[in-house]
């Protein structure tokens, strides 16, 4: 199973879920650093992204990816611009980490709610249908 990145930069927390989903014991270097006190946000940002295999999604968010593996042609001038993650729900980042391009809705007049944004660093890719309300974290091995 691949450990998404997410669940590695969140430190001695990313330890624990990662024991609770793959299973095994908790015995890390994290007993000798005790956690930070979680805040309603950090509770939030967890909450917030889920994950969703490649597979679950729809068609029309593999093209899109294929098109960011290409380097485009975008169908929309927005596609590619650097995504400010100001609702706060993805892990932060500095600016200029992330970058949102527009998933097709068929039947929709406009770009519609469904974005991937990414995160270049460590090559990972957030989907949402919610127009940023929630996003989940691509999961190729699956």
């Amino acid at each position: 199973m691949k450990i998404p990145p997410r669940i590695a930069r969140i430190g001695a927390l990313g330890a624990l879920v990662s024991t609770l989903i793959i299973g095994g014991t908790a015995a890390t270097a994290t007993a000798a650093a005790p956690l930070a006190p979680r805040t309603v946000a950090s509770a939030q940002v967890i909450a917030a992204v889920g994950d969703i295999c490649y597979s679950d999604l729809p068609a029309q968010a593999h093209d899109t990816l294929d098109l960011i593996d290409q380097g485009g042609p975008f169908p929309y001038p927005q596609d590619g611009v650097v995504f400010q993650n100001r609702e706060g729900v993805l892990p932060s980042q500095s600016s200029g980490y992330y970058h949102e391009y527009t998933v097709i809705t068929p039947g929709s007049s406009d770009r519609g709610a469904r974005r991937i944004v990414t995160g270049k660093t460590t090559d990972e890719d957030y989907y949402t249908s919610d127009h940023y309300a929630s996003f989940d974290l691509v999961d190729y091995g699956c």
